[in-house]
């Protein structure tokens, strides 16, 4: 039955992101803020389908430390789910995403708007490009959301952290929003099986500006991997270096 269930949400997943991308196209290329628009009227279709398709439930703590304007936040990445879901306590989330998702057929028309493409291959260049896509954003308001790990983990991975999310720490001296999520209990990062249960997204209390590359990168993998294993079941976690 959870394999006919998690068919079934497959379909209502890419179905409804083709429908509502589709119809928003027009509205999207007269005005780029409708990308947001479009976005959390997906998320809201794809929450319907978990709830009523797998029996799969999220929630949202700690809201109060939702960052208001231009901010740079980090969260852990487990699931497709991480992707869409900000959306909801965002108001304006830009992405950064790998630039070969800009070739997916109807998503990659939304990318392009005003998110922040990164050319993994690229290096120094990548870097650079992602620490002024990142000021621009910042600088318009916006909210810059990076994975700092890069792609999406296991729930009993080990912590992979990249330096992108210190560079930008660095360059824009502004705070920096953790979010701890467990959303791998429902929705692993590959195949197409989804799990019953309720998941979490956690905003935690900002790191402040001014620390050192080394201290900022312990903060910030400390504070997102000690609550994201802090979601889990007692018998799916791992310990947590300290």
């Amino acid at each position: 039955m959870r394999f006919v269930r998690s068919i079934v949400f497959a379909i209502w997943l890419y179905g409804s992101m083709a429908v509502i991308g589709l119809a928003m196209l027009p509205w999207v290329a007269a005005d780029e803020r409708n990308v947001w628009v479009a976005l959390r009227a997906w998320t809201r279709a794809i929450l319907w389908g978990l709830r009523w398709i797998v029996g799969a439930h999220v929630k949202f703590e700690g809201l109060e430390n939702v960052p208001q304007g231009g901010a740079l936040i980090a969260a852990k990445h487990q699931s497709m789910l991480d992707t869409v879901a900000p959306s909801l306590f965002l108001k304006q989330p830009v992405f950064v995403y790998k630039r070969e998702l800009a070739k997916t057929p109807i998503l990659g028309l939304y990318l392009g708007r005003n998110q922040i493409a990164v050319d993994r291959g690229g290096y120094a260049t990548a870097l650079k490009s992602m620490v002024r896509g990142a000021r621009e954003a910042v600088s318009n308001g916006r909210q810059v959301l990076i994975f700092p790990e890069g792609t999406r983990q296991e729930i009993d991975a080990p912590p992979d952290y990249k330096p992108g999310i210190a560079a930008m720490y660095r360059d824009l001296n502004i705070p920096v929003t953790p979010i701890a999520v467990n959303t791998g209990l429902i929705w692993k990062p590959k195949g197409i099986l989804r799990s019953p249960g309720t998941v979490t997204f956690k905003i935690l209390p900002p790191i402040p500006p001014g620390l050192s590359r080394e201290d900022f990168m312990r903060e910030l993998e400390t504070r997102i991997e000690s609550e994201s294993q802090a979601l889990l079941p007692a018998d799916r976690r791992r310990p947590v270096k300290t």
